[in-house]
């Protein structure tokens, strides 16, 4: 009997999804995660295979390995790094790197995510006989405490140089919140249809940044960004619609703002080409961690600086001669204040060759006080947005770089 014809709306179905299926493995493949998990498998391979003992090259991350280059306007990584050759006391963190790198391999190609906490508990898993990546215990490599696997995982990010969030590690945090005149397209994942999220249309609430932020699009006439510090000041300003009259984009960092927080700045900031002005409270830690993070990254995570950084933000205040010129009320400087302010000018790099900054950082040691930003609330509720604000934005000299 003759075979017969398939109906041809069933082959031009098969044929798609064998055209979709070798377009995602082309995409996978050429995935820079991908390929620098691949580089280092074979450089381990190729080691094992010339009789030699595998070793793993980890940048060094800290201050002591991080320079700060004014043209590219972020710290980035030099070019000390820590070997890790297998031998008897380094044989569990080595095979935790090998499966921590195979688990990210699993993420990217199934296109699936893992939170730290996650991964620490998918090491301790059943540990099956021709398992997947994904499912497989890792038996004697499982790791103790998340400390353990949250350092490996920094490790890899290192030595593969991409950010964790293009492996598939995801941190469980709170991301900020961001209220003003934009239009956020994202994905449905459910349908994979393109959604346009309305930022001024969340009533008293506002939009939550999603941990995973590349691939978002945006649209807006906002003027610039206003990324600010505390909770409150963000509440204050969301609540009296500020970003109306201001014409901006207000963005809550959540005290040291998270990747995806700097991430999400940092795009919005360039695919639009707007200014961004950051708002701490005026003390060394708002200072030192908070804006310097946010402008030109850290020195633990200088490797993916390029990636989290805004450097064009500039420090709208609260500044030390906002302490005098608005009459603020301050509290005294702690001895772990100036120790923290005098540490950064001699060992940091962004600020111990910035004049400006150099001369703030002096200017509140001499005067001994740090002020908060809910300090304007002894002028009146509303003389941030009302006064503040305003009187700061029409004299940008004013800000610190």
């Amino acid at each position: 009997m003759a075979k017969k014809d398939e109906p041809k709306n069933k082959t031009k179905k098969a044929d798609a999804a064998g055209a979709v299926k070798k377009s995602s493995q082309t995409i996978i493949s050429r995935s820079p995660a991908m390929k620098g998990l691949v580089t280092q498998a074979e450089g381990i391979y190729g080691e094992i295979k010339g009789g030699r003992r595998p070793s793993l090259r980890i940048p060094i991350r800290s201050l002591t390995n991080v320079s700060f280059s004014p043209r590219k306007g972020f710290f980035t990584i030099g070019d000390k790094v820590s070997k890790r050759t297998l031998s008897y006391q380094t044989v569990k963190p080595f095979a935790q790197s090998v499966r921590m790198m195979a688990f990210a391999k699993h993420l990217i190609e199934t296109d699936d995510f893992a939170s730290k906490r996650e991964v620490y508990y998918t090491s301790k898993g059943s540990l099956k006989r021709g398992s997947e990546a994904g499912n497989a215990g890792w038996g004697p490599a499982s790791f103790k405490e998340q400390d353990e696997s949250d350092t490996i995982m920094d490790d890899i990010e290192a030595m593969v140089g991409v950010n964790r969030e293009q492996l598939g590690f995801i941190p469980a945090e709170q991301n900020g919140s961001v209220a003003g005149e934009l239009i956020v397209v994202d994905i449905d994942p459910a349908t994979g249809r393109r959604i346009d999220i309305d930022c001024t249309a969340f009533g008293r609430g506002s939009y939550s940044i999603p941990s995973r932020v590349e691939g978002l699009e945006f649209r807006t006439k906002a003027k610039f960004i206003l990324a600010v510090e505390t909770a409150a000041l963000f509440e204050r300003l969301n609540g009296h619609a500020y970003w109306k009259d201001g014409k901006c984009i207000i963005i809550a960092m959540g005290v040291v703002p998270t990747r995806a927080n700097r991430r999400f700045v940092r795009l919005l900031a360039d695919a639009c080409s707007i200014p961004v002005y950051v708002f701490t409270d005026g003390d060394p830690y708002g200072y030192c961690n908070i804006y310097r993070t946010m402008k030109v990254g850290s020195g633990n995570a200088a490797h993916i600086s390029e990636f989290f950084c805004v450097p064009q933000a500039r420090l709208i205040g609260v500044t030390p001669q906002d302490i005098r010129d608005y009459n603020l009320p301050t509290h005294p400087l702690e001895d772990k204040d100036k120790k923290r302010a005098q540490d950064a000018m001699k060992n940091d790099p962004f600020f111990k060759n910035n004049k400006p900054w150099q001369h703030a950082l002096d200017d509140m040691i001499s005067m001994g006080v740090r002020v908060e930003q809910q300090a304007f609330a002894a002028r009146g509720l509303n003389y941030v947005l009302e006064t503040y604000l305003p009187e700061k934005l029409r004299n940008p000299g004013k800000m610190l770089p």
